[in-house]
């Protein structure tokens, strides 16, 4: 998906940067938003990457376009409603995702109608942060424990039954290895990522 070269990997780190230490501190600032203080007590919330990365999935979105942060850690306990309170955290990450490559999306867009984006850096920056936001954001959305689009579903199971999840989580753990670098994985990313550049694009066109 992206070309290896050193350019590629330098405008890499920033794009990679913003999309983990945004999406974490979106959970850790829902979370406190709803009354939790469990990602403040952790030292989540902050933008500092170093407090997010996982060294793992942060190579992972270097070799294959998506990968995973260190999960926020929250106390479902603290909210006042617990099933909306955990589905607004789980939704909060993967949407400010959207959010930042809709913003890197428009800046790339706008400069370049004002003639400005005339360095290949910064437009490999840009692009970057545009594809790994929304990689991010639709590989978080996957149902696979412990991604964001399994706190999703179960938010909506009975507690009994996350329970068991829960107690299987090695099994998911294998499947979400097994999918990683595969051409499923390649089938469901890809026409998700071009549906979402569609939208913007669709957007950008309105606005202008």
């Amino acid at each position: 998906m992206f070309n290896f070269d050193i350019m590629g990997l330098l405008a890499g780190v920033p794009a990679l940067i913003l999309a983990i230490a945004g999406h974490e501190y979106a959970h850790a600032r829902m979370a406190t938003w709803l009354g939790d203080p469990t990602p403040r007590l952790a030292g989540r919330l902050t933008l500092n990457p170093m407090a997010h990365i996982d060294a793992v999935g942060a190579l992972a979105m270097f070799l294959i376009g998506f990968g995973w942060a260190r999960p926020v850690p929250i106390n479902i306990a603290a909210f006042k409603d617990r099933r909306t309170d955990e589905l607004l955290v789980a939704l909060s990450g993967p949407t400010s995702n959207v959010i930042m490559a809709f913003i890197a999306y428009c800046l790339m867009i706008g400069l370049d109608a004002a003639n400005l984006l005339t360095s290949d850096a910064l437009y490999t920056v840009l692009r970057l942060i545009v594809l790994y936001n929304i990689n991010f954001a639709i590989f978080n959305m996957l149902p696979i424990p412990p991604l964001d689009g399994s706190s999703i579903i179960m938010t909506f199971m009975p507690w009994q039954m996350r329970v068991q999840i829960y107690q299987f989580g090695w099994v998911s753990m294998f499947v979400f290895l097994l999918l990683l670098n595969s051409p499923i994985m390649s089938a469901i990313m890809y026409p998700l990522q071009r549906t979402i550049l569609s939208a913007f694009q669709a957007i950008v066109q309105l606005i202008i």
